[in-house]
């Protein structure tokens, strides 16, 4: 049984696209920040589309990055699933935020020795919660047992949000809705949900130029 809040949050187009305009990123992390979640789950394309935008040339990796971090508590843990080892190499860029605790791997058992042996070399926690790809109900359930993780929060793209819908695993839906919207190349967030799902109304709250939070509590079966 699943022990935590998992809260959905995003930004979107007013037809719902996560890409092809200016996402207000101070806003974005504002209302994240609000949650005061003990973990942002973050999926592995996700991470690396921010480092890709945020941080185009890698940086040589130092040390310290091969350290745990010493943050205070009260920050969340970023976890990511990556069963497939596509961020080997990039993990210190996160590693070094301030606003992290520190990164958390999931990975399955199908994952290359490789990427285990070059985690453990630098100690991150990584976990095996999977046989092909990482089963998100095992992952909440480890996250609140190791890490008395009470509240997660997402932050990221659609394919992750979806399987966690999809399972039924999400109570909140959070999105920081943009007065724009976006034609033929909208990449709309909810495209991959499977059923109706419904939702009630947990607040609204204006922004600032044109955008609105809203926020619904999901309708469990």
């Amino acid at each position: 049984m699943k022990k935590q809040k998992v809260i959905l949050h995003n930004s979107v187009s007013l037809n719902g696209s996560l890409l092809g305009f200016d996402v207000d990123m101070e806003k974005h992390y504002q209302i994240a920040g609000s949650y005061q979640a003990d973990v942002h789950l973050i999926g592995s394309n996700t991470v690396e589309a921010g480092i890709k935008m945020f941080c185009p040339e890698i940086p040589e990796e130092e040390k310290s990055d091969f350290k745990k971090p010493e943050r205070s508590r009260s920050l969340p843990l970023w976890v990511i699933p990556d069963t497939t080892g596509k961020l080997q190499g990039l993990h210190h860029v996160y590693r070094r935020f301030e606003l992290c605790r520190d990164i958390v791997i999931l990975v399955s058992r199908k994952t290359p020795q490789k990427y285990l042996d070059y985690l453990k070399e630098r100690n991150y926690d990584c976990h095996v919660v999977g046989e092909d790809h990482v089963d998100c109900r095992r992952a909440l359930e480890l996250l609140a047992k190791q890490y008395d993780a009470k509240t997660v929060l997402t932050d990221t793209g659609r394919i992750l949000n979806c399987i966690l819908i999809n399972e039924g695993l999400v109570d909140e839906i959070s999105l920081l809705v943009h007065p724009v919207i976006v034609g033929t190349n909208a990449y709309t967030l909810f495209d991959g949900v499977k059923g109706d799902i419904k939702l009630e109304l947990a607040g609204t709250k204006e922004m600032g130029g044109g955008k609105v939070w809203l926020s619904y509590r999901v309708q469990q079966a």
